[in-house]
């Protein structure tokens, strides 16, 4: 049990640290595209993605979940899953190049035709992809999905950069896509000896679990890029551009931290499903770190929200400031429910995902056809907002019953850090009203980086010194404790390892 602990919060480290090196090489892409291209090259091709991921959700049964949670999976299970997923990917494409017409006229943007046309090939390419690197997940050698994430990104982010300074238009964006789809690929046979064969032997059996994951993949686009739609309908490209900058900067607790970690506790999960008290445990101290570390990060996104844009995007994005500051609260919001998606689909029970998905788009459809002819894109990220904040209440109102929870268990994991993240919050935010903003890039760097790390300096003794008058119980601080205290003794006395 120890050893699998150990593996799981090895693979944690693993995939959060690939998220941070993709993020800064992200940021970093971000920060000179956002000089060399204008809000309406972003918000093009995010018409465009936007309509990709709907064909997307044909494929979207997630084959490789089912192959995870199945521990018992044979070859079968795998070349059936690969050629399931080549067959999807040429389909999608097919739609792609047929709907690009169509989708020119929707949104009155003929550029979307050769955008479309250029990204159908992409898909088509990537459903060739080695289905042998699932092994990576399910071993937990998440080392190898470390390097494989890293080369197609630093592949892509290279093609980027080349594209945008050579012609500054929108197409560097499309071949960086491109690009990262075929390094994909080619490092899927590379870093795998897997070589997958035509079969449909376990169709049945496949599609029986996989089914669940389709509606909820569905479900989860439409809550998250529903909204697209509408904004690029009835405001254009620019206003587009400017939530879908806004929604990714303002995601970064669920993109960099929850993603990861999940990723890699849900084959741990997997193993654990038979034992409802270690698998109660394992969710109680995944969900406290998740609340330690994402708390503090999106509320800081929050209440920093116009430095972050001066520094990073200039002042002609300083529109996505108040779209930011709600987005944030979605996106911790976003973050602790991710702990329990992993649960229900190492139990079996991938259909109560779908049963979220439902609560949260019901409310949030029936609050944008309010709010969003008033308010713009403003309305719609205040639509999501309360939808998940429903969703997130029905889910641990389950979850609690699931794994026998009481819910004064779960709040005494949860209570300390949002009660510091809080603490901390009001008092950046009192010292940002007292400086003022900066009104350059360079003052708002300093800005940004001086008050995100005081607000670091101020969140960690507060959480500590309310654990401490808590009488120090078991839970997240107790594990980071010791861990830092190990890596330190290891350090002192390296030998002993």
């Amino acid at each position: 049990m120890s050893d699998l602990k150990r593996r799981m919060a090895k693979g944690a480290a693993w995939m959060v640290l690939f998220r941070f090196v993709e993020r800064g090489i992200g940021l970093i892409s971000t920060l000179i595209l956002a000089r060399l291209l204008v809000p309406a090259d972003f918000g093009l091709i995010a018409m465009a993605m936007t309509i990709i991921a709907a064909l997307e959700l044909l494929g979207a049964y997630s084959f490789e979940t089912s192959l995870i949670q199945n521990q018992q999976a044979g070859r079968a299970h795998y070349d059936t899953a690969c050629t399931l997923n080549l067959a999807l990917a040429l389909l999608k494409a097919i739609l792609i190049v047929a709907l690009a017409w169509p989708a020119a006229e929707f949104y009155e943007e003929a550029r979307l035709v050769p955008v479309m046309l250029a990204l159908a090939a992409s898909v088509a390419v990537q459903g060739v992809e080695n289905i042998g690197i699932v092994s990576f997940q399910k071993n937990l050698d998440f080392h190898k999905e470390f390097l494989l994430g890293l080369y197609r990104r630093l592949a892509g982010f290279v093609a980027t950069l080349i594209v945008a300074w050579w012609l500054q238009s929108y197409w560097a964006l499309i071949v960086g896509i491109t690009v990262t789809r075929l390094v994909s690929v080619a490092l899927s046979y590379t870093m795998s000896d897997y070589r997958p064969r035509l079969c449909v032997a376990r169709a049945r059996e496949l599609f029986s679990y996989s089914k669940w994951l389709l509606l909820n993949n569905i479900l989860i686009f439409l809550n998250n890029r529903g909204a697209d739609f509408v904004i690029g309908r009835v405001s254009g490209a620019h206003a587009l551009g400017l939530y879908s900058v806004s929604f990714e900067l303002a995601n970064l607790p669920t993109t960099e931290l929850v993603h990861p970690i999940q990723r890699a506790s849900f084959p741990g999960y997997s193993r654990l499903a038979a034992d409802l008290g270690a698998l109660r445990q394992a969710f109680l101290e995944v969900i406290g770190l998740m609340a330690v570390l994402t708390l503090p990060v999106g509320l800081l996104i929050g209440v920093l929200s116009q430095q972050l844009v001066l520094a990073m995007l200039g002042a002609r994005w300083l529109e996505a400031v108040p779209l930011i500051e709600v987005l944030a609260v979605f996106g911790i919001i976003r973050a602790l429910h991710g702990p329990t998606g992993s649960i229900y689909l190492a139990l079996g029970r991938p259909r109560l995902l779908a049963l979220f998905s439902v609560v949260q788009l019901v409310v949030a459809v029936g609050l944008m056809v309010v709010w969003v002819p008033e308010k713009g894109a403003l309305g719609a990220a205040w639509s999501i907002l309360v939808g998940a904040a429903l969703a997130m209440l029905t889910n641990f109102g389950v979850v609690v019953r699931s794994l026998a929870i009481s819910p004064a268990l779960l709040l005494g994991v949860l209570w300390r850090p949002m009660s510091a993240a809080l603490m901390m919050m009001a008092l950046v935010s009192t010292l940002t009203q007292a400086c003022g903003s900066g009104s350059s890039s360079l003052s708002a760097w300093v800005q940004l980086l001086g008050f995100g790390l005081m607000g670091v300096m101020l969140y960690v003794p507060i959480l500590l010194g309310l654990w401490i008058l808590s009488g120090r119980p078991n839970g997240t601080e107790t594990l980071l404790i010791g861990e830092v205290r190990a890596r330190l003794e290891w350090r002192s006395n390296p030998s002993d390892a």
